[in-house]
């Protein structure tokens, strides 16, 4: 029987990297969203690889319809194994400025998300025995920039319950870890930019190599498909003993 994940935000950027990389290797695959197409999505992906897939438009803000994307993974493909909490959300702005709504917004999305989905998916990882909670981060999650405070903040929050899982699950065979990507260039990235241009009053060019791939040693942005193959490997049982760790993939930025 194959495997089965649910990746949140997988139907753009960094999570459809990830759920196209995962349905090659035979997933099921759960994808999550709220683009209009996502059902479409979900569908091409299963015809191409030849894997069950379904979508969910569950709203993360709610954290009683992550409870029930998890209850509907659970009941469409029969187990679980593999949870990536990948939807993410940006805003950029000093912080006299900062919307109240924006930060809260962000911390629910990008933290507290990622918290309702592992605790509905914990009964049934303790279960079968088996569990691989995969959440990505950022290296903002390991160092801070400016203009970025609930960002910050909230990855942050997620590397420590990273911490958290991966104690509380290793009795059970569940592993939790974190991948922490420098800059990717994804729909959200591509917000940042013009975010950034306007804070530092620069030209988007000048953002691109002044601000975000500065801090990196290698100038480029990171391959979705390098962050796909981290999970992957993060997923199988190879990883039996690989927990609680953060996978820094950001071009040697936190080696500094």
């Amino acid at each position: 029987m194959n495997k089965t994940v649910l990746i949140t935000g997988s139907t753009s950027g960094i999570g459809l990297g990830i759920a196209t990389q995962f349905a090659q290797k035979g997933y099921n695959v759960m994808f999550n969203g709220l683009e209009a197409n996502g059902a479409e999505i979900a569908t091409n992906i299963a015809t191409k690889y030849r894997v069950k897939t379904s979508f969910s438009n569950a709203n993360l803000l709610d954290k009683n319809q992550i409870e029930a994307l998890v209850k509907e993974t659970i009941q469409t493909f029969g187990s679980l194994e593999v949870l990536i909490n990948n939807a993410g959300i940006q805003h950029v702005s000093p912080i006299e400025a900062f919307s109240s709504e924006k930060y809260e917004n962000i911390i629910a999305i990008n933290m507290n998300s990622a918290f309702y989905a592992s605790k509905a998916a914990w009964k049934q990882m303790k279960a079968q025995k088996f569990g691989r909670i995969i959440n990505i981060a950022s290296v903002h999650g390991l160092r801070a920039s400016e203009f970025k405070v609930a960002y910050v903040t909230a990855k942050h929050g997620v590397i420590g319950m990273t911490k958290v899982l991966a104690l509380e699950g290793a009795p059970f065979n569940i592993n939790a870890n974190a991948i922490c990507p420098g800059y990717v260039k994804t729909p959200l990235v591509e917000g940042q930019i013009k975010d950034q241009a306007i804070a530092h009053q620069m030209t988007e060019d000048e953002v691109v190599q002044k601000v975000m791939l500065k801090k990196q040693a290698v100038k480029e942005f990171v391959p979705i498909s390098v962050i796909a193959e981290t999970a992957l490997l993060l997923a199988g049982e190879a990883s039996a003993t690989i927990t609680g760790t953060t996978f820094a993939l950001d071009g040697g930025w936190s080696a500094q």
